[in-house]
């Protein structure tokens, strides 16, 4: 590996890194050379070499907590965590559209925000949000899921203003249909539909998001920031 791919010597904290795309994150990023700080509301079954931390990112204050001894070198944030709570719009309760901002936005922004500072006195960070192709093009049954993905893009943007002159980066990553085990258990039709949208004839493996994350927060990407960019076998164009 290029030095400008090691993460030798950081810490990353990775919100919801104990399941699915983010246990994925954490993998590769220890891999990497990186200590991964894990911030789970659940954390019952932490990987091997990750710091679990017990925190519900929709509340700022178990946030604050969960965050308030840092290491300096914890200069990299993947804003993973995130819920569906799928129905048509005219079927959506008011506590199914809070529920999925109130975590896949509004706990981004409590992340976002508490680790700032820590960032800002490092001189150094990398951030990378965890989006989604449906927050750029909406999706039928997911209104709550596409206006808190596309606010998370309008948070990378500002964020990526804000903390660049400190030297901070912050970007988006952008999946489609992920081979996750909770999307191969759905009937095949629902992967079907994906597959007939991409371009390319595979679905992403969650691996396959986390190269592209882990990238985001090497060196090699130092000049990158601002930018969303998808992982979803060309599903969105």
């Amino acid at each position: 590996m290029t030095n400008g791919l090691s993460l030798s010597g950081r810490t990353a904290v990775v919100t919801g890194g104990g399941r699915g795309i983010g246990r994925s994150i954490s993998e590769v990023l220890l891999e990497r050379g990186a200590r991964v700080i894990s911030l789970d509301l659940e954390p019952d079954d932490p990987m091997p070499g990750v710091e679990a931390r017990r925190a519900n990112v929709a509340d700022s204050a178990s946030v604050a907590e969960a965050l308030a001894a840092l290491p300096p070198e914890a200069t990299l944030l993947v804003n993973n965590a995130g819920i569906t709570r799928d129905k048509s719009l005219v079927k959506m309760t008011d506590d199914d559209w809070q529920a999925v901002v109130d975590v896949n936005l509004t706990g981004a922004f409590h992340v976002l925000r508490a680790m700032a500072p820590h960032l800002r006195a490092a001189g150094h960070g990398r951030v990378v949000n965890i989006t989604s192709i449906n927050g750029l093009r909406g999706k039928f049954g997911q209104a709550n899921y596409s206006a808190a993905k596309a606010g998370l893009i309008g948070l990378t943007k500002a964020a990526a203003k804000e903390l660049g002159p400190k030297g901070i980066t912050v970007n988006a990553v952008a999946p489609g249909m992920v081979l996750t085990e909770m999307t191969l258990a759905l009937p095949a039709e629902f992967r079907d539909k994906a597959s007939a949208e991409a371009a390319l004839p595979n679905l992403p493996t969650p691996r396959d998001v986390a190269e592209t994350v882990a990238f985001l927060l090497s060196d090699a990407a130092r000049c990158i920031t601002g930018e969303v960019i998808r992982v979803d076998s060309g599903q969105y164009i």
